[in-house]
């Protein structure tokens, strides 16, 4: 049996191994609507985890942990007026309903956002923003479990884009693309 490899040392902003690292490529990209993820502890170390990057580009947003056993969720800002929830089910607005002012994105797996949003009852009763599903051919680094499976990354430009407009979108998009294109030619996350 041979010894294991030390990882390789990683980015402290962008979570990635520092070869990989994407942190000159984050944008800046401005939005109307406040994004606030909430992220599931298990995911703060993960180098597949995506929800951090979007927050890096992002300026109107914040990023809370969920799950930590030492950590207060101070759930006040997920009840404000105008807070919709980003989740591929559920209960749909009106179609003359106005556009969030906030929307809540839950970053985790798909049975991490689950469990969240049947923890945190104040989710169940957001309105929901539901994307249509992905493009045929979007790139991925791996398959996913739900039809309208996608990374937080992808999910959070898609969002920008129905919300704020493509233009808006684009830096996000290509972030998410440029990160999956990155990663595949060097064959992991590590």
């Amino acid at each position: 049996m041979s010894p294991r490899a030390a990882p390789r040392p990683r980015c402290e902003r962008c979570n990635l191994a520092t070869h990989l690292c994407l942190c000159a490529e984050i944008p800046r990209v401005e939005t109307r609507t406040r994004f606030i993820l909430v992220m599931h502890s298990l995911e703060l170390r993960k180098k597949s985890n995506t929800g951090g990057l979007a927050a890096l580009a992002l300026t109107n947003s914040a990023l809370i942990t969920h799950g930590a056993p030492t950590e207060f969720l101070d759930v006040a800002a997920l009840s404000e007026p105008g807070t919709w929830l980003l989740f591929p089910d559920g209960p749909t607005p009106p179609l003359d309903a106005p556009a969030p002012r906030q929307l809540v994105v839950l970053d985790g797996s798909w049975s991490q956002a689950r469990r969240m949003t049947q923890r945190l009852p104040m989710l169940r009763t957001l309105p929901r923003l539901v994307l249509p599903p992905p493009p045929a051919g979007m790139l991925r680094l791996r398959e996913t479990s739900h039809p309208a499976g996608m990374s937080t990354l992808d999910a959070i430009a898609r969002a920008v884009e129905l919300l704020e407009g493509p233009e808006v979108a684009a830096p996000m998009a290509r972030l998410a693309e440029l990160r999956v294109k990155r990663i595949a030619d060097c064959g992991s996350l590590s």
